[in-house]
């Protein structure tokens, strides 16, 4: 609320009226094209991450121009998944829906019932192309697709990653790209290929797809707000109470109620503050130009989310991060019903402090109170566009030009650097980016063991300073 009205005396009331307030849980997501941003050398003390250098802005491969009509494979048909796929259909009018999969019938079901009926002419799946299983992902990459949309909780993404790549097919990935430090590595391995291969990796982090970000973030580079001594971020919500239907009594074994319940559960989505906060973090990876801060020290736990059906995740965190340059960074985010919730983001500099709200399309930057510069998406609204729908856009023209995007760089970053702060909290250990990037913890079974009734009963949430939370990764006294 203080935010709020701090924002109300920047603005005169005709700008005032151009913002809409509302609980960030009925929030709208408005966005989308290229961002400039600087190269940066990432970590260099593990031999799995020696290929990998951190990237703001998007590597492209140069091919021949790609005309053909494209088949798409689709791997994760929930919420978030059937969003993807209707706007990687949106995107070219020369591709289709060729094959399907997911861990469970129903879902697959209600996947392809859904976009057949936005996308009539553009799905052809026939029933031996609907491939359901925990290896169905496996039958979609071999069916014949030119590109696969991995939607499925992030657990898997390493994995499903892997093989696409592998197959040299182009892959959009949903945020984030892994749950634990042994599918970062993975994942790192896999964009090297995927350059250089000539193939597409693309990531779901919305906010770097939008132009208001975008055209944002560029001043903040350019030095508008001159150097940055801290960043802030919150990602402050309600309780997230999903999958009423599902539960011990409706779920066959321990794999399924977790998959089922995917969220709650660490190995399958990674807590949430690196499921959801961690667009937060990206926001401060940008500001970085996605460097990985030097180490992060955090607290976190369970105080209204303690039910089993709430799995093993936390409902609140508190970070620091600091940078080699002694950048100080501050991220909080919660997860409660009935609290005061906001989604915002600062920066602040020798000039000037920036002051975000993505959803709401906020971005000014001001000194003292005084309104130094406000973004504004045009006469015509030219600079307002759907992030969600610009990265397909992107990515398909890319593909066509033969000059296939590769993201990975900036996505694998700041998803190591979310994983490290819940690190920091589950263990209660100052957590260094090699410590992050080194750890044996391995959250997610391996693919060739993981069965429906594989013996892999739900964890008990982390205790920090115990030798349980700790001793599995494995760090050097």
């Amino acid at each position: 609320m203080q935010e709020r009205a701090t924002i109300h005396r920047l603005l005169d009331a005709p700008q005032r009226a151009h913002y809409v307030w509302r609980n960030r849980s009925n929030h709208l997501f408005v966005m989308n094209s290229k961002e400039q941003s600087n190269r940066r050398d990432f970590i260099k003390t593990s031999s799995a991450a020696a290929a990998a250098g951190a990237l703001a802005l998007p590597s492209v491969t140069f091919g021949k121009p790609d005309s053909r009509k494209l088949k798409l494979g689709w791997i994760g048909c929930g919420g978030r998944g059937s969003g993807a796929i209707n706007q990687a259909l949106n995107a070219d009018s020369n591709i289709q829906l060729w094959s399907i999969g997911e861990a469970f019938q129903d879902k697959a079901d209600a996947g392809l019932e859904r976009i057949k009926k936005i996308h009539p002419g553009q799905v052809d799946v026939d029933k031996g192309r609907v491939f359901v299983g925990l290896d169905a992902y496996k039958k979609v990459i071999d069916s014949g697709v030119d590109v696969v949309i991995l939607t499925t909780p992030p657990g898997f993404r390493p994995m499903h990653i892997k093989a696409a790549v592998d197959a040299g097919k182009h892959v959009f990935a949903e945020k984030p790209m892994a749950t634990d430090a042994p599918g970062v590595r993975s994942v790192m391995k896999s964009i090297a290929q995927a350059k250089k291969q000539g193939t597409s990796i693309v990531d779901g982090f919305v906010w770097r797809w939008t132009y208001a970000q975008r055209d944002t973030y560029k001043r903040i580079h350019d030095g508008d707000i001159g150097d940055i001594q801290a960043i802030f971020s919150c990602y402050n919500n309600n309780a997230r109470k999903r999958y009423p239907g599902f539960g011990r009594h409706n779920t066959k074994s321990d794999v399924e109620f977790m998959i089922r319940r995917w969220y709650y559960f660490t190995w399958l989505g990674g807590d949430h503050i690196v499921e959801q906060a961690v667009h937060s973090i990206d926001k401060m990876m940008w500001a970085k130009n996605d460097e990985v801060p030097a180490y992060a020290i955090a607290n976190g736990g369970r105080q209204v989310r303690v039910e089993e059906k709430f799995g093993n995740i936390y409902d609140h965190f508190g970070v620091e991060f600091a940078w080699a340059d002694g950048t100080q960074g501050y991220h909080f985010s919660r997860q409660m019903d009935d609290c005061e919730n906001g989604v915002w983001d600062r920066v602040f500099g020798t000039k000037a402090k920036y002051t975000g709200e993505s959803g709401r399309k906020l971005h000014v930057f001001s000194e003292k109170g005084e309104l130094k510069w406000r973004w504004d998406p045009g006469e015509k609204k030219e600079r307002q566009n759907n992030g969600y729908q610009t990265e397909h856009d992107e990515m398909y023209a890319a593909i066509r030009d033969g000059k296939p995007l590769n993201t990975g760089d900036r996505m694998i970053t700041t998803t190591l650097t979310a994983i490290m702060a819940r690190m920091a909290a589950y263990t209660g250990k100052k957590v260094t980016k090699e410590m992050a990037l080194n750890s044996q913890e391995q959250l997610v079974p391996d693919a060739d063991k993981l069965t429906w009734n594989l013996a892999f009963p739900p964890k008990p949430p982390r205790k920090a300073g115990t030798d349980a939370a700790i001793a599995p990764h494995k760090w050097k006294a």
